[in-house]
């Protein structure tokens, strides 16, 4: 019951992952990301504390394989669960146990990979991944991860239609960069894609805030000229 993608950037270096799924608040527990560390995705019947173990791993030097290898290794219930695992040398490592629901797939590269389940076919993954590798690289990496996402919907995405979505992107901080959600929705990937609009031309200034206050700019609302 959900699609999903994890990048690298090689140009910034930052880590991303794009979600979205027939369930509610589908980002609150399959995506994690850490910066300087890598993505872990962890889905189908979702167990989020694989998200956190395995960013710990990576920080600790596991590569995304071994991470992959130890999380499964680890959890009693693996079979249902579905991982996509990158590290911060862009490898990437998958896993799908044998209880996944429905069509399922993935495609990993180098800096990227998607997987789903419960899909409308098994080249959702692929056309995903292809979408990301074919995008501008100058562009910022949630308008290449929200591109392969819309690829991905386009190539058919879930067999039922998706209500929830969701966007995560690190770059040097302890904070995201980028978490944006949509928990329920009728288009949920388009209303990730007017959230993008709002956040992007924002996103730095709230790192800048968060740093310096004296050097950020105004908020721009009434009171605060």
């Amino acid at each position: 019951m959900t699609f999903s993608i994890v990048a690298r950037c090689s140009r910034t270096g930052q880590f991303g992952m794009a979600v979205s799924s027939s369930s509610p608040a589908v980002a609150s527990r399959c995506a994690f990301a850490r910066a300087g560390v890598g993505v872990v995705a962890t889905q189908n019947v979702t167990d989020p504390r694989l998200g956190p173990s395995g960013l710990d791993l990576l920080e600790r030097g596991a590569t995304a394989s071994e991470c992959r290898d130890i999380l499964v290794r680890g959890n009693e219930f693996r079979a249902f669960r579905q991982l996509v695992v990158l590290d911060r040398n862009g490898e990437t490592a998958l896993w799908a146990g044998d209880r996944i629901l429905g069509c399922h797939a993935s495609a990993g590269g180098t800096n990227v990979a998607a997987a789903g389940n419960m899909l409308a076919h098994a080249g959702v993954p692929e056309a995903m991944k292809t979408a990301f590798e074919n995008s501008d690289p100058a562009l910022e990496l949630g308008e290449r991860l929200l591109l392969a996402m819309e690829a991905g919907l386009a190539a058919g995405g879930e067999a039922g239609p998706v209500h929830s979505a969701g966007m995560i992107v690190v770059e040097e901080q302890s904070w995201p960069l980028v978490d944006l959600r949509v928990d329920w929705s009728e288009n949920p990937l388009s209303d990730l894609r007017q959230l993008w609009a709002l956040w992007k031309p924002q996103m730095h200034d709230y790192v800048t805030r968060g740093l310096n206050p004296l050097s950020a700019p105004s908020y721009g609302v009434p009171g605060d000229e």
